[in-house]
């Protein structure tokens, strides 16, 4: 049985995949821990198959898009509904972006290969809310994951409407 797909990026996060002021080495270690944050609600081989995925586009290109943002993303056959993480990095890292700048804050998104078009909506969506550098620099700033919840909605309603 098919799952209800989220209509909203705040429908895919819940506190536990928001950080706030996360300490990460590197890319790899960033993508392992929001990986993992899915650990009580996907099954192992549900994790294998983000992990698998995320991987696989990073080896395409990087998912650093610039202005300090990154977007790691990937589809799998084996997933059936989308999962999403962000977190603020305590750290500026390398990522490999397109403008050679460090990332700070990270956008984390998996789903079904069949659910393409709400996968491209929600990277679409993600992107413009986190394109304005203003808004960026208040999530920077926020020291809980609630509040970072909360600002994400209240932007999203008032961008989207939803």
């Amino acid at each position: 049985m098919a799952r209800k797909m989220a209509r909203s990026i705040v429908e895919l996060l819940k506190e536990k995949h928001v950080f706030t002021n996360l300490s990460a080495k590197d890319k790899n270690e960033i993508l392992s821990i929001l990986i993992s944050s899915f650990s009580d609600e996907a099954s192992a081989e549900e994790l294998e198959a983000i992990r698998k995925a995320v991987y696989e586009r990073e080896q395409v290109m990087s998912t650093g898009v610039g202005k300090g943002l990154a977007i790691p993303h990937g589809k799998s056959p084996e997933l059936e509904k989308n999962y999403g993480a962000f977190a603020v990095l305590e750290t500026p890292v390398n990522y490999e972006s397109v403008d050679d700048q460090p990332v700070s804050l990270i956008f984390l998104l998996a789903g079904p290969s069949a659910g393409n078009r709400s996968h491209i909506k929600m990277l679409s969506r993600i992107s413009r809310l986190l394109n304005d550098e203003t808004f960026r620099n208040k999530l920077k700033k926020i020291n809980s994951s609630e509040e970072i919840l909360q600002l994400l909605k209240r932007r999203e309603q008032s961008r989207f409407g939803v």
